[in-house]
């Protein structure tokens, strides 16, 4: 089976090892205890501290013939690319990078929809490590002459993290802002791109994945509230809603996310094209029993 090696087997990295049973996976964690936990759902887990060159780490990259990095830039950049590039540039049978970046590098967009040619915003710290991830995946594609895919992805939901799990846990706010929309991505489908990339003979480039349909956001809590039977929380005005800097700089996004180059050039279908599918294929899961 072709090797695939999940930089990062978080949330998303998890989701792609489940959906990609004909590939033999292997990545990366921070922690042996989650590498244990990992091992028992069958998957080979190596540790990385995101600062020392593990052997067994560089060997698993010499046998992959894909690498998708899900583990976010640190302080001093990808920790992939800064303690295993001389591993990847070696790599006899690596052909396929995949980078997992973040619809967040547009900045708010003000409401206007955005395909992959918009400017970006390097504002923050965050998105400016970011943008120098994606440019240095890039160059490397080039230096190995391989096809490099950055994934730019909205706001990611799933299985145990969504609107149905915060309402059980009465830590869901709705807090209403006029006019502001943006998209969301279930983590099967952020699987289900990657999966098809890996199989395509693409020159590669960057992807928005995000699903069809961009909403308020206080539209997708009265949704999941229906489809648990409770009251939605009261609304809030975001004007005087009491929030963190964190939480307010969440609602400064406002932007609708265009997909129509995945669909042209990929022919990807979603399995859940808005959250209303996401959010009931949650529920059915278990999600939001109390």
């Amino acid at each position: 089976m072709t090797g695939v090696f999940v930089f990062g087997l978080g949330f998303s990295g998890q989701a792609f090892a489940r959906r990609a049973s004909a590939f033999s996976i292997s990545g990366t964690t921070r922690s042996a205890q989650t590498a244990e936990a990992l091992a028992e759902l069958g998957l080979r887990a190596l540790v990385f501290d995101g600062v020392r060159r593990e052997d067994d780490v560089a060997q698993a990259l010499r046998e992959a013939k894909a690498f998708l990095v899900a583990a976010p830039p640190g302080d001093s950049g990808d920790p992939a690319l800064r303690v295993f590039a001389d591993d990847l540039l070696s790599a006899p049978r690596l052909r396929r990078v995949i980078y997992l970046s973040t619809v967040g590098v547009y900045g708010g967009a003000g409401g206007e929809w955005i395909d992959e040619g918009a400017p970006t915003q390097g504002a923050s710290p965050r998105v400016r490590a970011r943008l120098a991830a994606e440019a240095h995946w890039f160059d490397f594609g080039r230096a190995k002459k391989i096809p490099v895919d950055v994934l730019r992805l909205a706001g990611i939901y799933g299985p145990g993290r969504n609107p149905l799990v915060k309402l059980r846990e009465g830590a869901s706010r709705r807090i209403v802002k006029p006019g502001q929309a943006f998209n969301r991505i279930h983590v099967d489908d952020i699987a289900g791109v990657a999966l098809k990339l890996i199989a395509s003979d693409s020159p590669g480039g960057i992807w928005n994945v995000a699903d069809c349909e961009p909403a308020p956001p206080q539209d997708v809590i009265v949704y999941a509230a229906a489809l648990l039977g409770i009251e939605p929380p009261p609304e809030e005005p975001f004007a005087t809603a009491n929030l963190t800097p964190m939480q307010r700089s969440f609602y400064a996004s406002n932007q609708r996310i265009s997909t129509r180059k995945l669909q042209r050039e990929l022919g990807y279908v979603w399995t859940y094209p808005t959250y209303r599918e996401g959010l009931q294929a949650c529920l059915a899961a278990g999600d939001g029993r109390s």
